[in-house]
């Protein structure tokens, strides 16, 4: 039986991971009907760098301190801040499956941020051409609105900020990798999940917004995202890591679009046309190419990735 197989936990992590990520694109576009972006990444992130930070106590994991403390909460301020952060803004303006068929365009950023720092792999050929093929794929997915709309458009405007977000992701992940540090992966995700709450903080009190409207839609969806998308979504990603190759984990860069995009199309019946699904696919053939020819950066690829 499958339950028997001395990995079926590990895979059952990566399904976890597969799925619960691909549903908090419409997560955070439902959430947005009852909170600003702002205030929505404050509270997720403060509730769930809470829950986590006070499960490492109990159990008395190690605890990061002085310069190790700050420089993990810098780097997940960027990562989840400015990353996470331009994603909730994004989607006010754009469809969920839209926004997740940009961020899969994150690896791009991780190879190049990469190699543009000191002791980076320095991209060649084959790289450079697989990031080709998939900004061909995300032209075709911009072009039709940008055409529409121009470039002022909701569009072009949140595949931009989205750019930004993948960019502050890939570069934290990348300083987060080189940091020195004696604790656990879920611990500094604590870290970094609390810290992002609490920079997020004055900016949901001072930032222009409009009226927060409560209602149980939108705090079930906000529960949601922090349940399902940072507690279990999170624990299961590192679990899978540790028990399975990690070209198998990958595996989830490819299936949290398709969710997102089926999820998006069910509840609010998101465009998803022929064009979208061409685009979508050369962007995936894209960041394959760019995997298999990042010969020894796999790792760095997809260490810590894009959660919505």
């Amino acid at each position: 039986m499958m339950r028997n197989h001395p990995q079926f936990r590990a895979w059952l992590a990566l399904a976890a991971v597969c799925f619960f990520w691909g549903t908090t694109y419409l997560g955070i576009r439902i959430a947005l009907e009852t909170l600003p972006p702002s205030t929505l990444v404050a509270i997720r992130y403060l509730v769930s760098g809470s829950v986590l930070l006070g499960a490492a106590f109990a159990v008395r994991a190690h605890i990061p301190t002085g310069r190790e403390l700050w420089l993990t909460a810098l780097f997940g301020a960027i990562i989840l801040g400015i990353g996470n952060g331009a994603l909730a803004f994004t989607e006010q303006w754009i469809p969920s499956g839209l926004a997740a068929m940009f961020v899969t365009l994150s690896p791009f950023w991780m190879v190049g941020i990469e190699a543009a720092m000191s002791g980076g792999q320095r991209l060649h050929g084959p790289t450079i051409g697989g990031m080709l093929v998939g900004l061909a794929g995300t032209l075709l997915l911009v072009a039709p609105g940008a055409i529409a709309d121009g470039f002022s458009g909701p569009v072009w405007k949140g595949f931009l900020v989205l750019q930004l977000g993948c960019c502050a992701w890939s570069l934290g992940s990348i300083l987060q990798r080189r940091h020195v540090t004696q604790a656990h992966p879920v611990v500094s995700g604590a870290v970094q999940q609390l810290a992002t709450g609490i920079v997020f903080v004055p900016i949901a009190l001072l930032m222009p917004h409009t009226p927060v409207h409560w209602t149980w839609r939108g705090i079930a969806a906000v529960g949601y995202l922090i349940v399902f998308g940072s507690l279990i979504g999170y624990s299961a990603y590192i679990y899978a890591l540790e028990h399975l190759p990690l070209s198998a984990v990958t595996l989830y860069n490819y299936v949290n679009p398709v969710v997102a995009v089926v999820l998006g199309y069910l509840v609010f019946g998101e465009c998803f046309g022929l064009v979208e699904m061409v685009g979508m696919l050369i962007i995936f053939v894209g960041v394959a190419l760019v995997k298999r020819y990042s010969s020894h950066t796999p790792a760095q690829v997809d260490e810590i990735c894009i959660e919505a």
